[in-house]
């Protein structure tokens, strides 16, 4: 059983593997299949893009189409929100362009739970020299200085386990009391520069990135340049992403790459027998030794001292509540369910944007009643957040981090992935609504915003006929919906 996805691109494209993965492209077949994978001696059964964990790098120069999907919603991906699912041994080409966007992304699914069974992998837009303004700080940047960080479960998600198996960093890793498999290795000459491109790809789990005796400069978060930013270590939500450059001038050694997850019973930290961690290696090291570094961190990430490079104002007035709309996210987790505002996702029937096509645009007629949230055009939308971590439609401006009493109003960081703590904190961040379309902002939680659903039919460009066949083919193959309706906060097809 598989299903294939066709990204159609009009300009030079690969996609590079990372660990196992192979290399597809320029014009490529994306297939999804069902397949057993083996990491530190434990089989499981996993979904997977390419056949490898994780899948592969998809990249280009900054033209390729992707990301932002301003005029293409239909290409969005979540199953329910823009469309109905891709059925197995069935395919769908994504074929969408982009403007003024470049830096690490990712894609993944949002089906069931395919996401955390392992369909996930790295999506980056190379800058042109002439738009990229910290070409001159690093002398790599390619496929090698991609660093994935994902957790790994023992069985498949449907099955009921809850609890993360290992830390996996470029699809590699160990588990406790394991077999010592093979650790990811990152190979470094000395005095060059290196842009790392970490990707949270986790499906649950945070980590604390370091690599010893180095310090790292951040220079972008979730695809947006910051103000350079150093630091020696950093914590990565799921979803996160961020460029840091690392220059290669210690001693010829190898040295150890921390990604630890929080210490606690909901994840298995430490590093006895090299869990959570891969090596970074020198030319000229010993190969077959590990290393034997200890690093203790003297300047953590402070979320206060992340900084828009560009556009470093956010929209509406520099007050709590000065926006045009704010909308207050009181999530909770209760009996194994999510909730917003006291409604549970439940995915509809019919995905968002075929109801708002077909003239249903008022927020208590659109299905899943409760969860979607009507946006006006071209105005200024406050969010505050307590509790939990999310990612959404837009880039925001994040004026207020959960772990920090302070606000910005005059050069917070944009992203579009931000942890909102634990329930007695506030996170408050500030979007533009210039992309009209329903949008799914979600992590666990789930919720959709419809943006100027009136004006979304004329914001499309062109939908291509085959998305319209997707909803018969996959009602036609009647798919399990207890299974669907067990997993319904964590959906969608594949979103990049």
């Amino acid at each position: 059983m598989f299903a294939k996805l066709s990204v159609l691109c009009a300009v030079a494209v690969s996609l590079l593997g990372l660990a196992n993965a192979e290399t597809i492209g320029p014009v490529a077949d994306l297939v999804i299949p069902n397949k057993v994978i083996t990491v530190d001696g434990i089989s499981r059964s996993s979904v997977l893009a390419g056949g490898t964990f994780p899948g592969p790098v998809i990249s280009g120069n900054k033209h390729w189409h992707g990301i932002f999907q301003n005029g293409t919603n239909f290409a969005d991906g979540p199953a329910m929100v823009t469309q109905c699912p891709i059925i197995p041994d069935d395919y769908f080409v994504y074929d969408f362009n982009v403007y003024d966007q470049a830096g690490t992304f990712w894609y993944h699914s949002h089906y069931s739970t395919q996401y955390c069974d392992g369909l996930r992998g790295a999506f980056v837009i190379y800058d042109t020299d002439l738009d990229n303004p910290y070409q001159k700080l690093y002398n790599i940047d390619d496929e090698s200085t991609i660093i994935t960080l994902a957790d790994w479960y023992g069985e498949p998600a449907p099955e009921g386990r809850t609890l993360p198996l290992m830390t996996l960093i470029n699809g590699l890793g160990r588990t406790v009391n394991g077999t010592a498999s093979e650790l990811a290795v990152i190979n470094v000459e000395p005095d060059k520069k290196y842009r790392f491109r970490l990707i949270g790809l986790s499906c649950d789990a945070p980590f604390n990135f370091t690599i010893h005796n180095h310090q790292m400069t951040i220079i972008e978060a979730d695809g947006e340049y910051t103000a350079p930013v150093v630091v020696d270590s950093l914590w990565v939500y799921a979803g996160q992403r961020y460029s840091v450059v690392v220059h290669a001038n210690q001693p010829i050694n190898n040295y150890w790459i921390r990604a630890d997850p929080p210490a606690g019973t909901r994840y298995l930290s430490g590093f006895d027998g090299g869990r959570n961690s891969a090596i970074f290696r020198y030319a000229g090291a010993d190969t077959n030794k590990e290393p034997e570094t200890d690093g203790i961190s003297t300047r953590p990430l402070d979320e206060d001292n992340l900084h828009a490079l560009v556009h470093p104002t956010p929209p509406g007035r520099p007050e709590l509540g000065g926006a045009d709309m704010v909308i207050p996210i009181q999530q909770r987790f209760d009996m194994g369910r999510f909730s917003i505002n006291n409604a549970t996702y439940v995915s509809p029937s019919v995905p968002v944007l075929l109801q708002i096509l077909n003239g249903t645009y008022d927020a208590e007629d659109l299905m899943p009643k409760g969860s979607v949230y009507k946006l006006p055009p071209n105005s200024s939308i406050e969010l505050q957040f307590h509790g939990l971590s999310t990612g959404g439609p837009h880039t925001f401006y994040v004026v207020k981090n959960p772990h920090s009493p302070n606000f910005n109003w005059v050069n917070p960081v944009i992203r579009d992935t931000v942890s909102t703590g634990l329930n007695s904190n506030l996170t408050v961040v500030r979007f533009f609504t210039d992309n009209s379309g329903p949008w799914f902002l979600h992590c666990g939680l789930a919720i959709v915003f419809a943006e100027d659903p009136e004006g979304t039919e004329a914001h499309q460009n062109p939908i291509p006929p085959p998305f319209f066949e997707l909803c018969p083919k996959y009602e036609e193959s009647n798919p399990d919906k207890d299974l669907e309706n067990l997993t319904s906060a964590t959906r969608a097809g594949i979103t990049v």
